[in-house]
This record gives C-alpha cells, sequence and structure tokens, in this order.
C-alpha cells in the first residue's frame, strides 16, 4: 500500500491549506490512527506532536467519545437548528455555561474557529448599535496575535507578522497594538484608549498564548490590565481561547489563570476532542440582553448550516465527561514539567533563540529556519509528526501521551536541531 491509487488521483485536484502547491513537497497520506499515533499508507508509524492543531486533547480515537458519537450517529446525525432544538446542543450549552465564570450564559454555536470569532466580533459591533451607539466601528487587536482565516479575522491579525499581509488594503481597518506588558507599554496603551475608545467596540486578545503568531507567552497580570481598561473606556473585552480553552495552558480556561473573566469567549478546536467540527461563541447575559427587542433588525442574524450539529456536540458532551472523569490538568501539568526538563538542552544549540513552556505547549525558537522542508523531512525521518512554522518548533501532544512517547518527541527535536539546519 505503499502508493494508493486514491493517493496520486486525488492530489492532483485537492487545494491544500497553507501551502504553495507548486513548490510543496508531497504530503504524507495517513490511513489511521490511534492514540497518539499516525499510521502512513507505507507502513510507518509517527508519534503526533501537535494532536492535529492541538484538537485532540484525549488521543485519537477515544472509546468513550466513539461510542457517544456511534449512539448519537444512529439517533440524529444533524438536523437544522432554525426553529428546532434538540438534546445535545441544549446540555452542551448548559454545560459550557456551567464551567465558564457565572455571567457567561449565553451560547452561540458555529462550526469553525474562525466563524466563532467573526460571530463575536459580530456581536461586539452589533452590541452597541442596538444601543444606539454607531460611532464604535473599530476593533483594537494585538501585535503577534491571530485569530482566523476568514475576511473580518484577517482585519484583526498582526499585519505585519501574519500571513495576510498581502491583503493590506483590502481588509477593513482596525487599531492593531502592542500588549501592555511593562510600564512603557501600559503607558501607551492607555493613552491610545483615552484618545480612541470611543470609536472602539471591543478589544480581543488570545490569553496567556499568543498560536499561530509565534507561540508568544504573556503573564496572567497582562489580561488583568485589559480587564482594567476595558471598563475604565467602558470597551467589551473578547476572549480568543480556540487554541487555549480546555486544558492546554495548565488552567481549563486561560483567562482562569487571571481571575478575570471576559465579555465574550470564543471556543473551538479541543471542543470535541478533536473528533468533530464545532465552536461556540459565549456571551454575558448584559449582551444578549441587548438584543432582546420588539424590533427584528435587533436580533443577531447569523446562522451557519450546521450550527450546533447533533453529533458534534454528543462529541463535545463526551470530551467533557472526560475532563470530569480522567483528571486530564493532572496529565497537563506532567507533561509540562517533562517537556520543561527535556527541551531545556536545545537552550545550549547553536541558533536556538529561546525554550518556553506552558501547560502542554512547549517552544523551541530559533533565529531563523532557512530550509523548512528539510527541517520537516528530518523530523519525519524520526518518526514523529512536528510541523515548525516560521521560525518555531513546538508541541502540543494529546494529554494522553505517554512519558516514552514524549520523550521521544523531545529527543527529536534536539536531535534534529543539533545538526545543520
Amino acid at each position: 500500500m505503499n502508493n494508493p491509487s486514491w493517493l496520486k488521483d486525488g492530489l492532483s485536484h485537492i487545494w491544500l491549506p497553507y501551502t504553495q502547491m507548486q513548490t510543496m513537497t508531497a504530503p504524507i497520506p495517513a490511513i489511521a490512527t490511534k492514540e497518539s499515533r499516525i499510521y502512513l499508507a507505507d507502513g510507518r508509524e509517527l508519534i503526533d506532536g501537535i494532536a492535529s492543531w492541538w484538537t485532540a486533547c484525549h488521543g485519537y480515537n477515544h472509546p468513550y467519545i466513539y461510542k457517544k458519537a456511534e449512539e448519537q450517529l444512529r439517533e440524529m446525525p444533524h438536523i437544522m437548528f432554525g426553529g428546532i432544538v434538540h438534546e445535545p446542543a441544549l446540555r452542551l450549552a448548559s454545560r459550557l455555561a456551567k464551567i465558564l465564570p457565572d455571567n457567561l450564559n449565553h451560547v452561540f454555536f458555529s462550526d469553525s474557529g474562525s466563524v466563532a470569532v467573526e460571530v463575536a466580533l459580530k456581536m461586539a459591533m452589533q452590541y452597541w448599535l442596538n444601543k444606539g451607539d454607531t460611532k464604535r466601528k473599530k476593533l483594537l487587536a494585538f501585535r503577534g496575535g491571530y485569530h482566523g482565516d476568514t475576511m473580518a479575522t484577517m482585519a484583526i491579525c498582526d499585519p505585519e507578522e501574519g500571513m495576510h499581509s498581502l491583503f493590506t488594503g483590502i481588509l477593513p481597518e482596525h487599531y492593531i497594538v502592542d500588549l501592555p506588558k511593562d510600564e512603557e507599554s501600559i503607558a501607551r496603551f492607555d493613552l491610545f484608549l483615552e484618545q480612541h475608545h470611543s470609536g472602539i467596540a471591543a478589544i480581543i486578545t488570545e490569553p496567556l498564548i499568543q498560536g499561530a503568531g509565534g507561540m508568544l507567552f504573556h503573564s496572567p497580570e497582562v489580561l488583568k490590565r485589559l480587564r482594567y481598561f476595558a471598563d475604565k473606556y467602558n470597551l467589551l473585552l473578547i476572549f480568543d481561547e480556540i487554541f487555549t480553552g480546555f486544558g492546554r495552558t495548565g488552567s481549563m480556561f486561560a483567562f482562569e489563570q487571571a481571575n478575570v473573566a471576559p465579555d465574550i469567549i470564543t471556543l473551538s478546536k479541543a471542543l470535541t476532542g478533536g473528533t468533530m467540527a464545532l465552536a461556540a461563541t459565549v456571551a454575558t447575559t448584559s449582551i444578549f440582553n441587548s438584543f432582546l427587542s420588539d424590533n427584528p433588525i435587533h436580533a443577531l442574524m447569523h446562522g451557519p448550516t450546521f450550527m450546533a450539529n447533533p453529533l458534534a456536540c454528543a462529541c463535545a458532551l463526551a470530551s467533557l465527561d472526560l475532563f470530569e472523569q480522567e483528571n486530564r490538568l493532572e496529565q497537563v501539568a506532567k507533561i509540562s514539567q517533562q517537556m520543561t526538563d527535556e527541551l531545556a538542552p536545545c537552550r545550549a544549540l547553536p541558533g536556538v533563540k529561546d525554550v518556553r513552556v506552558m501547560g502542554a505547549v512547549g517552544v523551541v525558537e530559533l533565529e531563523k529556519i532557512t530550509d523548512m522542508n528539510k527541517l520537516k523531512s528530518q523530523l519525519l525521518e524520526q518518526n514523529v509528526w512536528i510541523r515548525p512554522f516560521r521560525n518555531i518548533v513546538y508541541l502540543t501532544p494529546a494529554f494522553t501521551i505517554t512519558p516514552k512517547e514524549l520523550q521521544n518527541l523531545t529527543a527529536a527535536i534536539y536531535k534534529v536541531l543539533s545538526q545543520a539546519i
């Protein structure tokens, strides 16, 4: 099965993500997954170091999620969510409200992280419109940030460091500033808001870790400052926890480490344990109430076709069960310590700029990667699945990964980076 027919036939028709199709290295064909393993058509077996873009937090093919998905598949795999509701969606909305702070009570489902952020932005803008304030046409986001690839979300990503610079002049222009990390940046941030707050609808950030922008870490104190300034200048605060939510940073949600809460939160990726596409935008009661009116135009006019998909909701409920039953946060703490210990020797390697770990996120930042395809090939030769980007080699493994598997991943990184790249 080294060269299955579907591979050759299909590659001429597929358009792959984040890929220059003319110069790409051929992708590897996967035929099966299990726990932290990916099985390839050529017989190789890889240890997955990134849990399918951070989604498979319980590992692949978890039998409990599989069982719940199978039960739901037999009953009702999908039904429209317009004028009809169903048990999996309502139970999931209730459970999300229960594990989030008291005032985050209203859940809008969609089917991808980018759309969840689009909905959050739309909610924030319309919140002010419904209150009669038509001046707030801007959003405030941060350098190093990433919030998705759809048009509205591209407009709030870092315009210089991100992947969307080609669209400069096409996208709406919002405010992109530095995170208030130190005295100087705090003072600049305060002055900026003093001058511009009346035209801003909301502040949006990824709490604790700016993921695709470079796995950039910041302290919980930054989130406290954002909450303070949002309150001071009467702005909504959005936390994009699509990457950081569901245990990835060491707490169930990253914002918990700051003991503050947003007005809107976006969730996806690990929401279903990496099994189905599902996302949620959760808002406070105050925001929800601003949409209640006798005027139909004040409603939130948004409705993804597959929103609240029953099959995906059943998987998400099963995933939440596993967080309660199998002590995932304790596993994350052990992964964090092991990565801290085992990635530390990389600091001494030539070309390494930084090594950092938070929760189940381990990062080796290089001065530069001169040959990305070569680096990816060298890692693949170690029978691991690790996908560096920009100047970052990172690990975001499943929380159920074994210590030996994790050791294989960290050893592979050290071995490959010890070679000329």
